[in-house]
C-alpha cells in the first residue's frame, strides 16, 4: 500500500504488521501532519457484521482522551477494510528502549506509573486493553509513555477469536484467565502490567521458557523467580508488589490498578528520599504539578482575591519552566472550595503532586502558609511559612515557585530563571487592583468582564508601566465586542491601544502578544492576527490561549484545516471544553463525520467535567446542548438547551447560541421565541443574522423577518458561541 492513497492520507511507509493488522506511516493532507493508520488485516475483515461491530467499538476506543493513551483521530473504511488513524509518535516503543540498555529502577517505576495512569483511564471508562507488553508502549521523545492498540485487539472481543481459534493477547504476557479463556476484567491488565514492570527491572521476562506451550504452563503453575536473583539491590517493597500483582487468582492481586500505582508510587517516593545527596537520576518523566486555590484565613472574606492572584501568579511562573508540566490556573481553581479529597482532585487532573496553601492578611503583615503534597503517596515533600510585610509579597511568589522546582528535582534554564524571577510591578496597589481584574475576567460574563476593565484600568492608572493589566484590559475590551457586541466607550480602540501598549513595555511577554492577535481578529487585520499569535505560541510552548484564540480566528476565516489544528494543539495543553467544542464542530464542517462524531463525545465529556464543578455555566451547558444533539442524544441535548436559558435569563449571546440549536432541531416556534428573546437582551450583529447557516431552517418564516426589521442594530461584529 505504501505510496497509494486512502481518502485524505498518503500512505508513505510500513511501520510493522502481526497477525491481525499492518500499521502504516502516512501524511494528511487535510492537516500537513503525521499520522499513523492501523489496518485491521484482511482475514479478520470477511464477516460483515463484525466489521460494523468493530467500527462500533473502535469509537468507543477513540473516545479515551489522556495523555499516556495514544490519540485515535479518525475510524474509517478503505475497499471494506477498517482502519483506525492515530497520532504518530515519534519516539521509541519500551522493546526498543529496553533491547538497547538496561533500565534503572527508577526508570522502571517511572514508566510503570505512566503505563498505570493510562490504563487507570481506560478501566473508569470500562475498556480493558487485553495486551500490554513493551512493545504496545511507547515513548515519545519527552519521555512521556503512551499506550497504543485499544482500537484492535481490545474491541474484537474474546468470543469473536475463541470462536476463530485465535490467541487474545501475547503469550508471555497473557494472564492465566486469558490463558484459559475464561472471561477477563481489568486485573487481568494488571496481572499484564506486572509482567511488564518484572521484565523491566530483571532484563527478562518471568515466566519464559524453551517453547510457547513451556511458556503458558509456567505462567499457569510456576512462581517467578525473586526479583533479588537478577538484582541484588531491588527493594523488598518492590519484591512484595510484584509477587501480588502476579497472583495466579485473581482475587488474591491489586483488585484495581489504583492501588497498584499508589503502593509502586509510595515505594518509588521512599527510594528517592534514601539517596544521599542530589539526586543523580535522569528522569524521563517530566513531574506534574497543580497549585490549588489558596484559602483565606483572614477575617476580610474580601481579600479571597488575594489568594487566588497568588495561586494564579505561582502557576504562571511554574508554566514558564519546560521540565514541569502544570495544570493551567482555569482548571485547578474549579476545584476552588470542593469536597474532593486531595488525592482524587490529583488524579482527575492527573499530577503527582499538588501544592496548597493558607493567606493570613492583617494591616500591613501577612502570612502565608505553603504545602507541596505528593498524591499518590500521600507524603508531605515540602512546606514553608512566610511572615512578612505586605511588600514582600513578589518576592514570597518567587521564592514558592523556586522551592517547588527544587523539591521536585526540576533543572532550570536560566531564561527559565530569570522568567520566575521577573517582577511585572512592584506597586502594590496597581497589583492588588490587577488581581482583583483578574478575578472578574475569569467568570466571563458581561457584568464581570465590565468590572475587570475597570480594575485593569485603575492598575494602569496606579503604574503606567504595567504591560501584563494592559494586556487585561485589552482582552476585556476584545470579549465584550465579540461575545456581546458592546461596542459602546471605543471597545475596539480600547483593544488596539492597550495591546500596543503591552507590547512596546514588554516586546517578550506573551500575553502581549496574544492579546494583540485578539484584538487585531477583531479589527479584521488576519494576518497581522495570525503573526502575533504565532510569536505568542514561539515564546511560551504551552500558551493555550494563543492557540484556541487562533483556532477560533481560523474558523470564522472559512481556514477550517488550520481552525482544527490549532484546537487540536490547544487541547494538548489544556483538556478545556471550549477547545473540544470548536474542534467538533470544524470536523463537521469539514464534513468528517467520523472524526466529528469522535470529537462531540470529547466535548460532552469535558462539559460534564467542567459542569461537576461549575454548574451554573450556561456557556458550557450550551456547547453541551449541541454536542448532545449532535451525537444523537436529541431529548436530552433539548433538555440541556432550556436549562442554559434557566441559568442565565439575560445573556444575549446565550440564548442566540440556545435559538440556533433550536432552529437546528425543527423547534422553530422555540427557535423565534429564543431570537427575539436575543435581539430584546442586545444581540447586536445583523451581518451574523444574515449569514448564520443555523438559522436557514427559519428563515422564511414571517415572524423570522419580522424580527429583522424590528430590531436594526450597527454592530457589524460577529457574536455567538
Amino acid at each position: 500500500m505504501v505510496g497509494s492513497k486512502v481518502g485524505h492520507y498518503k500512505i508513505v511507509d510500513l511501520l510493522g504488521s502481526g497477525g491481525m493488522s499492518e500499521v502504516y506511516l502516512a501524511e494528511d493532507s487535510q492537516l500537513n501532519r503525521s499520522v499513523a493508520l492501523k489496518f485491521l488485516s484482511a482475514f479478520l475483515c470477511i464477516d460483515e457484521n463484525f466489521r460494523v461491530r468493530f467500527m462500533r467499538e473502535a469509537r468507543t476506543a477513540a473516545g479515551l482522551a489522556h495523555p499516556n493513551i495514544v490519540t485515535i483521530y479518525e475510524v474509517g473504511r478503505h475497499k471494506d477494510r477498517p482502519f483506525i488513524s492515530m497520532e504518530y509518535i515519534h519516539g521509541e516503543s519500551l522493546r526498543t528502549r529496553s533491547d538497547k540498555q538496561a533500565l534503572t529502577l527508577e526508570e522502571a517505576l517511572e514508566l510503570t506509573l505512566q503505563i498505570s495512569d493510562g490504563l487507570i483511564e481506560a478501566h473508569r471508562r470500562g475498556v480493558v486493553h487485553r495486551d500490554i507488553k513493551p512493545s504496545n508502549v511507547l515513548i515519545d521523545d519527552n519521555g512521556r509513555v503512551k499506550l497504543i492498540d485499544f482500537g484492535v485487539a481490545a474491541v474484537i472481543g474474546t468470543d469473536f477469536m475463541l470462536e476463530r481459534g485465535l490467541k487474545m493477547g501475547t503469550v508471555g504476557y497473557m494472564s492465566p484467565e486469558q490463558i484459559q479463556g475464561k472471561t477477563v476484567d481489568k486485573r487481568s491488565d494488571l496481572f499484564s502490567l506486572g509482567i511488564v514492570l518484572y521484565e523491566m527491572i530483571a532484563s527478562k521476562p518471568p515466566f519464559t521458557a524453551r517453547s510457547q506451550l513451556a511458556t503458558i504452563q509456567a505462567t499457569l503453575k510456576v512462581d517467578p523467580a525473586p526479583l533479588s536473583d537478577y538484582r541484588p539491590d531491588i527493594p523488598n517493597a518492590i519484591q512484595r508488589i510484584l509477587t501480588r500483582a502476579l497472583q495466579k487468582d485473581a482475587e488474591k492481586r491489586y483488585q484495581a490498578i489504583e492501588d497498584f500505582r499508589s503502593d509502586l508510587r509510595h515505594a518509588l517516593v521512599v527510594i528517592q528520599r534514601s539517596q544521599a545527596g542530589p539526586s543523580n537520576r535522569q528522569l524521563r518523566h517530566q513531574p506534574s504539578i497543580a497549585i490549588m486555590s489558596f484559602v483565606n484565613q483572614g477575617i476580610d472574606k474580601e481579600q479571597d482575591y488575594l489568594c487566588d492572584g497568588i495561586a494564579e501568579e505561582i502557576t504562571n511562573s511554574l508554566t514558564k519552566v519546560r521540565g514541569l508540566n502544570v495544570v493551567s490556573w482555569s482548571v485547578a481553581s474549579a476545584f476552588r472550595g470542593s469536597q474532593i479529597g486531595l488525592r482524587d482532585i490529583g488524579r482527575r487532573l492527573n499530577v503527582d503532586t499538588m501544592l496548597e496553601g493558607t493567606v493570613q492578611k492583617s494591616e500591613n503583615r501577612l502570612r502565608i502558609s505553603v504545602r507541596l503534597n505528593d498524591i499518590n503517596s500521600g507524603f508531605q515533600l515540602w512546606s514553608e511559612r512566610y511572615d512578612r510585610q505586605i511588600e514582600d509579597i513578589f518576592e514570597i511568589q518567587d521564592e514558592i515557585a523556586e522551592s517547588v522546582v527544587q523539591a521536585l528535582r526540576v533543572v532550570l534554564t536560566d531564561n527559565e530563571r530569570r522568567a520566575i524571577e521577573k517582577v511585572y510591578t512592584t506597586h502594590l496597589e496597581a497589583y492588588d487592583y490587577y488581581l482583583r481584574g483578574r478575578q472578574f475576567f475569569h467568570q466571563a460574563r458581561k457584568k464581570s468582564l465590565e468590572y475587570a476593565r475597570q480594575m485593569f484600568n485603575r492598575a494602569i492608572h496606579a503604574d503606567p508601566n504595567y504591560a501584563l493589566a494592559y494586556a487585561g484590559l485589552a482582552d476585556c475590551c476584545s470579549f465584550l465586542v465579540h461575545w456581546y457586541g458592546v461596542i459602546e466607550s471605543d471597545n475596539i480602540d480600547q483593544a488596539d491601544n492597550a495591546s500596543l501598549k503591552a507590547l512596546e513595555l514588554d516586546p517578550e511577554l506573551p500575553e502581549a502578544h496574544a492579546s494583540r492577535g485578539l484584538a487585531l481578529w477583531q479589527m479584521a487585520r488576519n494576518e497581522e492576527a495570525d503573526k502575533e499569535f504565532e510569536t505568542a505560541i514561539r515564546l511560551d510552548p504551552k500558551h493555550y490561549d494563543a492557540r484556541y484564540y487562533y483556532g477560533r480566528a481560523c474558523f470564522q476565516q472559512g481556514r477550517l484545516s488550520e481552525a482544527v489544528y490549532w484546537f487540536e494543539e490547544a487541547c494538548k495543553i489544556r483538556d478545556d471544553y471550549e477547545a473540544r467544542y470548536f474542534a467538533a464542530q470544524t470536523y463537521s464542517a469539514l464534513s468528517r463525520k467520523d472524526q466529528a462524531e469522535v470529537a462531540y463525545r470529547q466535548s460532552i465529556k469535558a462539559v460534564e467535567k467542567h459542569l461537576e464543578l461549575n454548574p451554573d455555566d450556561a456557556r458550557a451547558v450550551t456547547m453541551g446542548a449541541v454536542s448532545l444533539c449532535r451525537t444523537g442524544d436529541r431529548k436530552r441535548g433539548l433538555e440541556w438547551a432550556e436549562r442554559a436559558l434557566a441559568i442565565d435569563v439575560e445573556d444575549a449571546g446565550i440564548i442566540y447560541n440556545v435559538a440556533c440549536l433550536f432552529s437546528l432541531e425543527g423547534q422553530k416556534d422555540r427557535a423565534l421565541e429564543s431570537l427575539e428573546k436575543a435581539l430584546a437582551a442586545g444581540f447586536a450583529n445583523r451581518e451574523w443574522l444574515d449569514k448564520d447557516p443555523d438559522l436557514d431552517p427559519i428563515r422564511k418564516e414571517p415572524k423570522f423577518q419580522s424580527l429583522l426589521e424590528q430590531y436594526r442594530p450597527d454592530s457589524s461584529t460577529p457574536q455567538g458561541d
